[in-house]
């Protein structure tokens, strides 16, 4: 069927250190079996292992903070403090991104500076090495609001069309939809991770059936994901949405008073 989807993980990468080629890596593993119209999903530790994003911390809380634009929303707990906050590549997530796992003593791993590049770079050199056209999709894991549990979402895609805007079709009702847009590379991230998954040790897997997906040329990349101030219905947190309550029943005040 030529809507079939085929995932499977892609085994014998090793352990990634800094300054390692990733795409000699993956193009080993993969060997003569990438397709054109494939997508490789890796995961965003790896990458950023590969390009140095080991940092030294003491204290985890402290690279958070570092790594922090905007606090969104946090709470205290007996095992300490969550937060959600807007990280310096734009993503609303927990804890900025900064990962105490698989990292040694007394560091920890930080997303790579500008993941849509790193996507980019990646799928330039897969081409170079083994003749074939492939998107690439570079992940992670996030929480989602309303939901119970965590999936894994786009943080980096090149070649792929990220986000497809159905607006302007119609329903098997001829209705026409207005604002139905599907996040393919989203899905892509959370169907990968289900092979990959948390503590196997495989950061990449391959999907094929998605080649209609495919571009020639890297595309806008994750960023079309992120949703803009203006249209974020959700924007603020909870301390930042009641400081500005705060504020503004103050300005409403005074304004008043005049």
């Amino acid at each position: 069927m030529d809507d079939a989807l085929t995932i499977w993980p892609l085994r014998g990468i090793p352990e990634v250190s800094p300054g390692d080629d990733l795409a000699a890596l993956v193009a080993e593993a993969a060997g003569p079996t990438l397709r054109d119209g494939d997508v490789v999903a890796v995961s965003s530790k790896v990458v950023s292992k590969a390009e140095g994003r080991v940092v030294a911390a003491d204290d985890r809380e402290d690279a958070i903070t570092a790594e922090t634009v905007r606090v969104v929303a946090r709470r205290e707990h007996p095992g300490g403090v969550t937060r959600i906050v807007q990280n310096r590549q734009g993503f609303v997530m927990a804890a900025a991104g900064v990962d105490a796992s698989n990292t040694p003593e007394g560091t920890v791993l930080l997303l790579p500076l500008d993941p849509d590049a790193s996507a980019r770079a990646l799928r330039a050199a897969l081409q170079d090495r083994l003749g074939v056209r492939v998107a690439v999709v570079v992940t992670d894991t996030f929480g989602r609001p309303w939901r119970v549990g965590q999936t894994d979402v786009a943080l980096g895609v090149a070649g792929l069309v990220p986000v497809l805007d159905l607006a302007g079709t119609r329903d098997a009702h001829g209705r026409e939809l207005h604002v139905t847009q599907t996040a393919v590379a989203d899905q892509v991230a959370g169907a990968a991770e289900l092979v990959m998954g948390k503590a196997s040790q495989c950061p990449v897997a391959v999907v094929r059936g998605l080649a209609r997906h495919v571009t020639e040329d890297d595309g806008p990349g994750a960023a079309a994901l992120v949703r803009d101030a203006e249209r974020d219905m959700f924007r603020l947190g909870s301390d930042e949405a009641y400081a500005q309550g705060l504020a503004d029943g103050r300005a409403e005040r005074d304004g008043e008073g005049r």
